[in-house]
C-alpha cells in the first residue's frame, strides 16, 4: 500500500465543500491522480481515524492558461468526495502534512 499522505494531498476548503460538510457529512480532497476509490478510503481511515462509507472522485482536466505570449498547461488533478459515517468528523487542517 502506498503511504497514505502521499496520497491524500490535501483538503479542499470552498463554499461548495463547507456546505457539503455541514449538510451532508462530506470532506472534500485533492488527491493523488492514480489513486482508486478504495486505497482513498484506507488512507483517510488511517490518517483521521474515522469510518469512510463512501468515496466520490473526480478528475478535473488541466487548463490552458496565457501570460502575455507564453502559454503553459496546468496539470490534471483528482478530487475525492469521501462520506462520513453518521457521528464522525474531521478538523479539516489537523493531521495534514505541509
Amino acid at each position: 500500500m502506498k503511504d497514505p499522505y502521499s496520497i491524500i494531498r490535501s483538503p479542499i476548503v470552498t463554499e461548495k465543500s463547507t456546505y457539503l460538510n455541514a449538510e451532508a457529512n462530506k470532506v472534500v480532497f485533492w488527491v493523488d491522480i492514480s489513486a482508486n476509490k478504495s486505497e482513498i478510503k484506507k488512507a483517510v481511515e488511517s490518517i483521521f481515524n474515522v469510518k469512510v462509507t463512501a468515496v466520490n472522485t473526480q478528475r478535473v482536466p488541466g487548463k490552458v492558461k496565457r501570460m502575455g505570449r507564453f502559454s503553459g498547461r496546468r496539470p490534471t488533478r483528482k478530487k475525492a468526495y469521501v462520506t462520513l459515517r453518521e457521528g464522525d468528523s474531521i478538523e479539516l487542517l489537523e493531521g495534514m502534512k505541509a
